[in-house]
């Protein structure tokens, strides 16, 4: 029998996924300014478009279940849109592998987040919500495989912008449940 999610645990995860999300459109964002202006990088732009629309799609769907939900938003949205701008914007000033590398180590631990979640609301019967992130998780494993598919791992130093990017995401996650 499966135990309901608690309303606290509910509002966390709400948060923290809107928050990424926000996060996520600012990393495009950055990136489409930086390498739109770059001849010969507009397949990877068109790539990155794709990919900040799906997100938005996301960040949209959130921004309707907090409302329904009366969550608030993380009250740090605006240093994770600064920093998510900035993050995009400087892998890509190193290149479009290192853009690519970005969105690899992103997509890594929010695909890993996403399952986590949904196994919670799995064993808690909320079925509904753990069908709309199982559609997420899909879409960031997606990103991630493209990524992977464009060469992140032949960026310049990948090993360490790779584990710098995910362990900040990972510290922006717990914060973002909290604050």
């Amino acid at each position: 029998m499966s135990e309901r999610l608690n309303r606290s645990r509910r509002h966390e995860m709400l948060r923290v996924d809107h928050a990424g999300e926000y996060g996520a459109v600012a990393i495009y964002r950055g990136q489409i300014a930086v390498l739109g202006r770059r001849a010969g990088a507009e397949r990877t732009v068109g790539q990155l478009k794709e990919m900040a629309e799906q997100e938005q799609e996301h960040l949209d769907a959130f921004d309707e279940l907090l409302a329904e939900n009366r969550v608030r938003p993380t009250a740090l949205s605006p240093i994770w849109n600064a920093a998510g701008f900035a993050l995009g914007a400087a892998t890509a000033l190193l290149g479009e592998k290192a853009a690519h590398a970005c969105t690899e180590a992103v997509e890594t631990v929010i695909e890993e987040h996403y399952a986590d979640q949904v196994d919670e609301l799995e064993k808690a019967g909320d079925t509904d919500l753990a069908s709309t992130f199982a559609r997420f998780r899909d879409e960031e494993a997606a990103h991630r495989e493209l990524a992977e598919s464009e060469g992140a791992q032949q960026a310049p130093g990948y090993p360490v912008l790779s584990a710098v990017i995910q362990a900040g995401c990972r510290l922006a996650i717990r914060i973002s449940e909290k604050v």
